[in-house]
């Protein structure tokens, strides 16, 4: 399609204000992070490093984000096994009641993290409390859990839709049995879908904060709500920009990661 060039000049300034409005949030906090000024001024006086020693020796930041990796890689855990067996089952499988099975795998990430939490929250103080469970890690690992699992699902049943079976077909001819066909030919294909999954399923668990708000007990602070409980405190500032900063940059990684895994080739496998 040919464009005039006063429309090629108006897709560009949009796309540049677009990414204006994103990025440069995001290089403010690093910025301010390197403040040597405790009140964030503007511009800045100086750069300093001061603030970044500080956020490494804090222990409330280093606890935070021990228990939001601890949450992340649990309910990374739970949504490898259950979106995987889910996307197998309503790709490879016809039942009655699959389509409403997808739809209810879905729903979870459509729906406003308030809603989840207390819905979550509720089911917790109903059911676990009186078992003697009360809120803590675990119920934060299950609440990022349910939304994990969608994007675990989607990348599995997206390479599975993609995926030729007649590979399969053809190990099942050569004697192949079901087992060893799965080791040889479809774990090979969906590996990299796994792996993209995983990846952003860890860094949605890693950023999510009002799931963890209603789910976790007291005691229990992931990084962003560290960040959420601290921002109000002015001695805490220039720390809490270091931390976000550092949380914006480990984001990026585990996100172009997976974007990069799910860059398929022309026919959607990598083996």
């Amino acid at each position: 399609m040919n464009l005039s060039r006063p429309a090629r000049i108006a897709l560009r300034v949009a796309a540049a204000l677009g990414f204006a409005v994103i990025y440069v949030p995001l290089l403010l906090v690093l910025v301010n992070s390197l403040n040597p000024d405790r009140s964030s001024g503007w511009p800045p006086p100086g750069l300093t490093f001061g603030w970044w020693a500080d956020a490494w020796h804090s222990s409330g930041a280093r606890a935070a984000l021990w228990t939001s990796v601890k949450a992340g890689l649990g309910a990374t855990a739970i949504a490898l096994v259950l979106g995987t067996l889910v996307a197998f089952a309503c790709q490879r499988f016809r039942f009655f009641g699959r389509d409403a099975i997808s739809f209810v795998v879905v729903l979870p990430i459509a729906l406003p993290g308030i809603v989840t939490g207390v819905a979550l929250n509720t089911a917790f103080r109903t059911v676990l409390e009186p078992l003697g469970v009360g809120l803590g890690l675990f119920t934060v690992i299950v609440g990022h859990a349910t939304f994990c699992i969608v994007v675990v699902f989607n990348n599995v049943i997206a390479r599975l839709r993609r995926m030729p079976g007649s590979y399969e077909e053809a190990a099942a001819d050569l004697g192949a049995h079901t087992f060893r066909t799965f080791v040889d030919i479809t774990f090979p294909l969906v590996r990299s879908a796994l792996v993209a999954g995983a990846l952003l399923a860890f860094a949605l668990s890693f950023d999510e904060i009002v799931v963890t708000t209603f789910t976790a007990g007291p005691g229990i602070q992931t990084l962003p709500v560290w960040i959420f409980s601290n921002m109000a405190r002015p001695q805490q500032a220039p720390v809490v920009n270091v931390v976000a900063a550092v949380l914006v940059l480990l984001s990026v990684i585990p996100i172009y990661l997976a974007q990069r895994l799910s860059s398929d080739t022309a026919s959607g496998s990598r083996i």
